[in-house]
């Protein structure tokens, strides 16, 4: 007599269910996250028909001048410091050593449109007291052009 065996097979497929879980928790903790993650001073730019500048292979380095005239430097080694206003004497040391380091780099200017022109031209000049040969000013594109 024949004697059936009635066990259970084994399945030899992997179940992904767990890893499709943790990989949409982790999409959604990197969506939240990544708008806080970036820094910067809130800038109201002034709208120009302008073209867009072109893409660098560094990161690009900003000083921004916010609407009561406070000065922040801003390059990819200086992150955390991004968001706190500096001096002008600090500014034209630190732009020093890094133009001393990547005399080839521009910076930009980002001047909020309700700061006085007055105080754009004194941050640029003290850019050019640094050594800074080039200098870019950055504006919003008018609304509906490219």
């Amino acid at each position: 007599m024949k004697q059936q065996r009635h066990g259970k097979r084994l399945m030899s497929d992997m179940n992904v269910v767990p890893y499709i879980d943790v990989m949409l928790v982790l999409l959604i903790i990197f969506m939240i996250t990544a708008p806080l993650v970036t820094q910067g001073v809130k800038v109201e730019l002034p709208e120009a028909p302008s073209k867009p500048i072109d893409n660098e292979q560094q990161e690009p380095v900003t000083v921004s001048v916010d609407q009561s005239g406070a000065i922040y430097f801003d390059w990819g080694g200086a992150r955390g410091d991004a968001a706190k206003p500096i001096d002008e004497e600090t500014l034209q040391a630190r732009v020093a050593a890094f133009h001393k380091n990547q005399p080839e780099a521009s910076i930009y200017v980002r001047g909020d449109r309700a700061v006085d022109y007055g105080r754009v031209v004194e941050v640029m000049t003290l850019l050019q007291q640094a050594g800074v040969d080039k200098v870019g000013l950055l504006s919003t594109p008018v609304s509906g052009t490219r």
